[in-house]
């Protein structure tokens, strides 16, 4: 939107007063401000693929509106909830430190906004710049409500990659025409696996190879000889995607809001959770056609998954009014990427080896070089005898699908955890006894088990403050291998080593990268691999951890870290806000 500019005398003398009157205010109160948003949780029609429904939503926006600030700000976000559903919102990446009331899980952070009733999430973002997001945090309803969250640099401070053009968030979702609420809770019902989507979108539409879908496509309408931020999103519910753009390179600068060391690549791997921020340059000269831009599941499990490619347009701008291109946009060649096998794991591997910190003097990579505490943890699928009386279920043999950690499917309660933890009620709630280790030790990646049960609790790891934590998350083969893009709240961590087969404690550790490793807060678990975390516990509160495969989090992938209070007032949580919602 433009901005009329005065034209006056009085100008100069405006800038000089504006000038002194600039300098007369305290550093500190021009590096951050508040800034106040209102999510309206309501329902709205959308028709995608000729089929209307009504979905829930942000503001009547689907998806949900941006929310923008700089590092430094605070943020007021009060969440109204007009809809049926129980309600919460989580900030997917913001560490929220000492204030994990505001994290959002329902039962682990707090308890679910209530119909017809509101809560202020209330956050500083703290050292943090980047791509991140926000989403529901309960049961499903994260399928349509979900939006950007774009924190920039504080005033002055450049990126330390070219500055570029303009900036595009781009988020990827998946569309069911069926209500995902229905979806998830027939599968646990019945025990069996979900139906799957029906489409996967970039900024909630699907694309022209979709039926009925060819004006529902995202265009990037872009300028020749420039340099456009994508920051892409994947806010999809059951896949990790692979995206690409036709002809053109992408240069990587950023992935979950940290800086990495840029490297070009045709597609990037992206796991539902994550975020990558890319930099696309444009053809020097206007190049008479058009280019596709499609993502695709990237498929490791043996369940069921939505085999369809979502495509957007990106549009070059003719280079003037006068001089139009040999043929009319609809007439112009297109070209379309060629993204990899639905199972090309070694395309994984290479592209997640890729990323690596920038660790200069500006951005250090401060990993923790010495471990307090060792824990290797096992995930992936398992089975729970089936609950109906004289019946099957759906899961294999009869049984009900389950997933777990260390063979623990976690049980969630019916109050929050962190009130739990502050009130000192915990033990009628949760117990500390989650294990460091496999309780039965076994051929994790081998032949599995014939007993594929699970036990099921509600166990988490207590850490005192300050705590170095080197965590092993280990794929299995029980039901078949599987990458798992596993998701820690309220920290980033080093991924400093991964691999394939069986993690091998006595030579693993000799590989791996304590000088750059990348820092996130969204790492793949490798089909039948492990991956190697290091974090600092310097953020006091309850945090959950969990599989970011939608129905892998519903089966009970998932448990919860307790971080305990430090000496030192920053270091404390926080007491919880007078209108934190009640169970």
């Amino acid at each position: 939107m433009g901005v009329p500019l005065l034209s006056s005398p009085a100008i100069p003398t405006l800038i000089l007063f504006s000038l002194i009157a600039l300098c007369l205010i305290p550093q500190h109160a021009l590096a951050s401000i508040t800034r106040h948003y209102k999510f309206e949780i309501k329902q709205q029609n959308v028709t995608r693929l000729c089929h209307t429904k009504s979905i829930v939503t942000v503001n009547g926006q689907f998806p949900g509106p941006r929310i923008v600030a700089r590092e430094g700000d605070r943020l007021l976000i009060k969440v109204v909830n007009n809809v049926q559903h129980n309600v919460s919102v989580h900030w997917h990446g913001v560490r929220q430190l000492q204030t994990g009331w505001a994290d959002g899980p329902a039962y682990v952070a707090q308890c679910p906004i209530q119909t017809g009733n509101s809560y202020v999430y209330n956050f500083t973002i703290v050292g943090q710049r980047g791509t991140l997001w926000w989403h529901a945090h309960i049961s499903w309803l994260r399928s349509t409500l979900y939006g950007p969250l774009v924190i920039l640099p504080k005033l002055g401070v450049p990126y330390p990659f070219t500055k570029p053009y303009t900036e595009v968030p781009i988020i990827f979702g998946e569309w069911w025409n069926a209500d995902p609420e229905a979806v998830i809770n027939q599968a646990l019902q019945t025990g069996g696996g979900p139906n799957v989507s029906d489409a996967y979108t970039f900024n909630g539409l699907p694309g022209p190879l979709y039926n009925c879908s060819a004006k529902d496509a995202f265009k990037l309408k872009v300028k020749s000889g420039k340099t456009y931020l994508l920051r892409l999103i994947n806010a999809a519910l059951n896949d990790e995607l692979f995206f690409s753009i036709a002809n053109h390179t992408l240069e990587v600068v950023e992935a979950d809001a940290l800086y990495v060391k840029p490297f070009e690549t045709d597609t990037i791997l992206i796991a539902p959770g994550q975020t990558t921020n890319v930099l696309l340059r444009t053809k020097p000269h206007f190049p008479n056609a058009t280019f596709f831009m499609t993502a695709r599941p990237y498929v490791t499990g043996l369940g069921t998954f939505d085999n369809s490619t979502v495509a957007g347009i990106l549009e070059y701008e003719s280079p003037s009014k006068t001089l139009h291109s040999t043929l009319p946009m609809k007439k112009l060649p297109l070209f379309k990427p060629i993204l990899p096998a639905l199972n090309d794991t070694s395309f994984a591997t290479k592209f997640s080896n890729k990323l690596r910190s920038l660790a200069n003097a500006q951005f250090p990579a401060n990993v923790p070089q010495k471990v307090d505490k060792h824990f290797f943890f096992t995930v992936g699928l398992g089975t729970n005898p089936c609950n109906k009386h004289n019946q099957t279920c759906q899961g294999p043999n009869g049984t009900m699908f389950a997933a777990s950690v260390n063979n623990i499917s976690f049980v969630m309660p019916t109050t929050a955890l962190l009130q739990a933890h502050f009130s000192g009620q915990s033990n009628r709630v949760y117990s500390s006894n989650f294990p460091s280790s496999p309780v039965i030790p076994f051929n994790y990646t081998g032949t599995p088990p014939n007993d594929t049960m699970v036990s099921n609790g509600t166990k988490l790891v207590v850490l005192p403050f300050n705590t170095s934590v080197e965590l092993i998350m280990q794929d299995t083969s029980i039901l078949g291998a599987e990458s798992h893009p596993l998701h820690l709240h309220g920290y980033n961590f080093f991924v400093v080593g991964q691999g394939f087969g069986n993690f091998d404690q006595n030579k693993d550790p000799a590989n791996f990268n304590l000088v750059d490793p990348v820092e996130r807060n969204t790492v793949g678990v490798p089909s039948g691999g492990w991956v190697a975390i290091r974090f600092l516990a310097d953020n006091p509160g309850v945090w959950f951890m969990h599989c970011h495969l939608e129905i892998h989090t519903s089966w009970g992938l998932k448990m919860a870290w307790v971080v305990l209070d430090g000496k030192l007032p920053n270091q404390k949580l926080l007491p919880p806000p007078a209108d934190l919602p009640t169970c």
